[in-house]
């Protein structure tokens, strides 16, 4: 059973260090990195970031009442971030971002000596997970428990010699094959027995995971992969009262999907097709070039609608919806995604007409501010003793976890609505409801 909050909320302060541990330092992770270095050096803002940047209304429009968000809840600040990680590649922060190709090499340079600070340790990597991979830099323990420990071992020595208070763990490596929940999923017992006989149901990821939760780390997956959606580690993160929140960064088009999917909803406006497709050239591209990973993102880019539009409420409008998504690794690029929709829409009467978005994105610089906010209101849940599933948190991703029972809100104006209430609701203040008739009595 998940537990989301304790019935009376005692907020611990955010004292001291914060670790950040990042499995898969590659592009959206140094460009994270680099951003919270230029921010400390007043070198960039951090636009995008919901913690940094965006306020939260309290009481009522007469009240005139709204501070910032990092103003009002005790979040860490960005000055108290320690960054580690891991990556299949033994090159530090700056050699990786510089690989990358995101940001611009004078600003890099200014950044050096911060970067150059945050080397990889070994991975734990296996190819069959992700197929156009492969990397030096691996962890060659017998089997995948003595991975988990080795990984328990890592989390353990990053806190003790950086003299960190908490840390908290963010999936940023690449989108694994297409799996299911199985037998070794089902309990945390059975969970360890398929790790000590090196099941093929665990992947890294999840070896991540159990290491993270082990360890009191909270666990934020930024890709599509099941790692902490299974009954093992749910019910581990509830025994050892860690938050988990995931699945998979919503940035470039399915963020617009859930901007513009709920407004033609809104207006009851039919849509018969909705054609999605992409090109990008970062490792992204690659990995999502092989057929079982790109399976794994489909899954979680085609259920946005579906849960948005409720055809089965609403048959007449959506009953028939032809929803197509394409990826397509296209080198030149790099990690300029361009991504193209075409929207098919029904209005009064049935006539036809047509939506079209080009949205020319930087995928790694629409996920950096995603990876910020998740950071510390991660933190924030742990230190309010809110545990297991933090569905409060959906706002941030393409397929929100929720409890086994419930179907996730993809809804990107109602997840906003749910994350500023729930941060409403533990410091103690009324939700917002915008009913408005208050004030016309």
């Amino acid at each position: 059973m998940t537990r989301l909050i304790q019935e009376k909320v005692q907020i611990e302060p955010a004292d001291g260090k914060l670790g950040v541990l990042i499995p898969g330092l590659g592009a959206v992770a140094t460009t994270f990195i680099a951003g919270v270095a230029a921010a400390r050096k007043g070198l960039g803002k951090p636009i995008g970031s919901l913690t940094q940047m965006s306020t939260i209304r309290l009481g009522k429009r007469t009240d005139d009442h709204s501070p910032l968000i990092k103003d009002f809840v005790p979040l860490a600040e960005m000055d108290d971030l320690v960054f580690g990680g891991w990556d299949i590649h033994g090159e530090n922060a700056y050699e990786t971002a510089k690989r990358a190709e995101v940001l611009e090499p004078a600003l890099l340079e200014e950044l050096r000596e911060d970067l150059e600070s945050v080397k990889p340790m070994k991975a734990v990597f296996m190819r069959e997970y992700v197929r156009n991979l492969e990397g030096p830099h691996v962890k060659e323990e017998k089997n995948k428990w003595e991975l988990a420990q080795a990984l328990v071992e890592d989390i353990q020595s990053f806190k003790k010699s950086n003299g960190l208070n908490r840390v908290v763990m963010v999936w940023c490596a690449s989108t694994e094959t297409y799996m299911q929940e199985g037998d070794g999923h089902k309990t945390p017992a059975d969970f360890e027995k398929a790790l000590k006989e090196n099941d093929p149901c665990i992947p890294p990821s999840m070896i991540y995971a159990y290491a993270a939760l082990k360890t009191g780390v909270p666990f934020a997956n930024g890709a599509p992969n099941l790692t902490v959606d299974i009954a093992a580690l749910r019910e581990l993160a509830t025994i050892q009262k860690v938050p988990i929140a995931g699945k998979d960064f919503k940035t470039g088009q399915t963020l617009m999907k859930t901007i513009i999917a709920p407004g033609l909803k809104a207006r009851m406006l039919g849509i018969e097709g909705w054609f999605s497709t992409n090109i990008l050239g970062n490792v992204d591209g690659l990995v999502l070039d092989d057929p079982g990973s790109f399976k794994t993102k489909e899954e979680s880019k085609l259920s946005v609608l579906d849960v948005i539009l409720q055809p089965d409420l609403y048959p007449d409008l959506y009953k028939d919806l032809n929803h197509k998504v394409r990826i397509n690794y296209y080198p030149p690029r790099k990690d300029n995604k361009e991504s193209w929709d075409n929207i098919d829409i029904v209005g009064w009467m049935g006539y036809p007409m047509q939506i079209k978005i080009n949205f020319l994105c930087r995928d790694s610089i629409l996920a950096a501010p995603v990876v910020l906010d998740l950071v510390l209101f991660m933190d924030l849940a742990k230190r309010a003793g809110m545990y297991g599933i933090q569905e409060w948190l959906s706002f941030y991703w393409k397929s929100p976890m929720t409890a086994p029972e419930l179907y996730p809100e993809h809804d990107l104006f109602i997840q906003l609505s749910k994350m500023k209430n729930t941060l409403r609701h533990i410091k103690g203040e009324d939700p917002i409801t915008h009913i408005g008739l208050e004030y016309y009595k």
